[in-house]
């Protein structure tokens, strides 16, 4: 078999030494199995055709999602769950559904494994697992679009030297697999390696006029600067921007333009969902429009406070020029002309991000070339679009002005379209949408939807789906499966970056806005704010906000209580929530391995709005050290070599240790 194609399934035979796949997806005789040590961590390919195997455990298991190291210990992550959602190309996808986190230290050790930082590191790996959505296929590479894989032909190489490096989500587990593969062609275990992403992948069958296609939608989450809402924004040093989601929406059909819907399709279907009359497709005809999605590319933070609104702070330093200029030179480089549609209110606390961005752009429209003879200048195009204010009083449908307005951008970028009998595409996408909001969340998933909607229309066109003067929006049936496709990939991209469901998506699923789905977004965002607040960090919720409420309540709960006792009560609880929220940074679930101490006490040129929850109303009350320490040595002068540390710390690069991957 060739040694490119990956395994699908083995058994897993666990004993006190070794860990051990036994390849089941082909002849046995011929697979070689692989070893990990429990004694020392080797990781070795035996020979084909070795004798059985006896073992204490065994599991099933469908991919090897790395190896990860904690405090005391190494794990071994293997996924033992997997469900189907579709196929293209004759290639299954999967959703990951079941993982096992396997210590690789021999049972003799397990005593470390007790120490409660090795078993808090241990839960929250498990809780990423869980909560995270997974995808993978053995055969079709899902972290490349199609224009791509298009483009990069039939190279010899394993499927984890082909994956795009930015959505190749489990690479640094991969890490020591890797390194063994390039060191020693003997030892090629490229065949254990699974490249999986993190996002969404949709696939539906529809119809439209009697032609059958299938309609994919397929977002990637990079494993770059990735994290939760509020405590990663903007960009870091390197250009990589917080909340980058690339969205591609894929068309596979048999129509060609030179079929005739008049004479062909008879009496216009309104586009009812399924394969429909009987006909197979055999995707001779394939089509791909991609746009991406990132947090403004500047360099700003909002910092938690406990009030609903967080702090914001812009900074405005010659390392986030730098980083805005990488930013957009891998951008242009990886999908020519940026089309930047910034989201962000033009009044107000989000005031001063529209204007940084645009400072931005302006400096960068300034600059050399980028690609050839091209100018930032000329593959930077940036259009505002206040949404808040042309789409208020629920008139969401006014995001059709915006879209006008690109078209002409839209038509230059076009789509990526190839059939099979061609080796050369009929036309490539030369450019993309990049649009953000504060969240590149809400505001910006009924943007991409309107601009996606407006594609497809050309897309159908252009495969003789649609005559030149039909659009998708006169197919009320498929439209209901196109809006509830792009609703659903909102909620998976808004679930992984703020804990809840995406807002505003009842006008993405009916094209209308509701007073339901006010009241709907309305939960949502309280939910928000108690998970971004509590939840996303490592700290609990303050107790002396819970206690001080359960004594009002049992104080208001016994009948003929002196009223002087309930004005006390009332008054302990008052002046608890003043307490708590005039120093609500020490209440904050902050992240203990990251803190943003930088953000938070950061002095330098930009923009700092009115700062809240540090205390100032009770100065006699002592801040916790790590935040005396960053008032004392403001992070923007003194404390650079603190951040870089703190960079190495996270990312694994300082003395001693193992340069990460990503």
């Amino acid at each position: 078999m060739d040694s490119r194609t990956l395994h699908e399934t083995y058994s897993l035979y666990i004993t006190p030494d070794a860990y051990v796949f036994d390849p089941t997806d082909g002849p046995s005789h011929q697979a070689r199995r692989l070893l990990i040590s429990r004694r020392n961590g080797d990781i070795v390919l035996s020979q084909p055709g070795e004798g059985p195997l006896y073992a204490q455990d065994q599991l099933v298991v469908y991919g090897i999602m790395g190896i990860l190291s904690l405090a005391t210990s190494d794990f071994l992550i293997v996924i033992t769950g997997r469900e189907a959602r579709g196929r293209i190309d004759g290639h299954a996808i999967y959703l990951a559904t079941d993982f096992k986190v396997l210590p690789i230290a021999p049972p003799s050790s397990y005593h470390l494994l007790d120490h409660p930082v090795e078993r808090h590191l241990q839960k929250l790996v498990e809780r990423h697992l869980v909560e995270g959505v997974f995808w993978f296929s053995y055969g079709w590479d899902l972290t490349r679009r199609l224009q791509t894989q298009a483009s990069a032909g039939s190279e010899s190489k394993s499927a984890w030297e082909l994956a795009d490096d930015r959505f190749f989500w489990n690479k640094y587990l991969h890490s020591r697999f890797i390194d063994i593969s390039t060191s020693n062609p003997q030892q090629n275990l490229g065949r254990f390696i699974l490249p999986v992403i993190y996002g969404s992948f949709d696939l539906r069958p529809a119809h439209i006029n009697r032609t059958p296609f299938l309609i994919c939608l397929i977002s990637r989450r990079s494993r770059y600067r990735a994290g939760t809402r509020y405590f990663v924004r903007g960009l870091d040093a390197h250009g990589h921007a917080a909340n980058y989601n690339e969205t591609e929406q894929i068309i596979l059909t048999d129509a060609s333009p030179l079929d005739s819907i008049a004479s062909t399709h008879g009496t216009i279907n309104r586009g009812a969902v399924g394969g429909g009359f009987g006909a197979v497709v055999e995707n001779r005809t394939r089509m791909s429009f991609v746009q991406t999605r990132g947090s403004a590319p500047i360099g700003f933070a909002e910092i938690n406070t406990l009030r609903y609104v967080p702090d914001l702070v812009i900074m405005s330093t010659e390392e986030m020029s730098r980083a805005a200029k990488l930013h957009f030179q891998e951008q242009t480089g990886l999908y020519g002309k940026q089309l930047l549609v910034n989201l962000v209110n033009s009044k107000g606390r989000e005031k001063a991000v529209k204007e940084e961005y645009e400072r931005k752009v302006a400096e960068l429209t300034k600059i050399g070339g980028v690609m050839g003879a091209e100018t930032m200048k000329d593959v930077l195009k940036y259009v505002y679009f206040d949404f808040h204010k042309e789409c208020s009083k629920m008139r969401f449908d006014r995001i059709e002005i915006l879209v006008d307005q690109l078209v002409p951008e839209l038509k230059d970028a076009g789509f990526f379209h190839q059939s099979i009998s061609s080796a050369t595409p009929l036309r490539v996408q030369t450019g993309v949408v990049r649009s953000n909001c504060m969240d590149c969340l809400d505001r910006t998933n009924v943007t991409q939807a309107a601009v996606a909607k407006w594609s497809l229309t050309q897309q159908l066109r252009a495969a003789g789906i649609l005559t030149e003067k039909d659009r998708v929006d006169d197919h009320s049936e498929f439209m209901h499966t196109f809006r509830n496709m792009w609703a659903d990939h909102a909620d998976y991209i808004s679930r992984a970056y703020s804990g809840t469901p995406a807002l505003k998506t009842d006008f993405t699923r009916t094209g209308k806005r509701s007073h339901e789905g006010l009241i709907k977004d309305f939960w949502s965002s309280i939910t928000r704010y108690a998970k971004n607040n509590f939840l996303d960090g490592e700290r609990q919720m303050p107790y002396v906000a819970f206690f001080s409420a359960l004594v009002m309540a049992s104080a208001l709960s016994f009948s003929g209580v002196p009223a002087y006792i309930i004005a006390l009560c009332a008054s302990v609880l008052a002046i608890s929530l003043f307490y708590i929220f005039s120093h609500g940074i020490e209440y904050v679930n902050w992240p203990k391995l990251n803190p943003p101490v930088e953000a938070i006490f950061y002095e330098g040129p930009g923009f700092r709005s009115t700062q809240h929850g540090r205390g100032k109303e009770f100065r006699w009350v002592p801040l916790p050290q790590w935040a005396r320490s960053g008032l004392v040595r403001p992070v923007h002068k003194a404390s650079v070599p603190v951040l870089h540390r703190l960079e190495e710390i996270e990312m694994g690069t300082g003395v001693g240790s193992k340069k990460r991957v990503d």
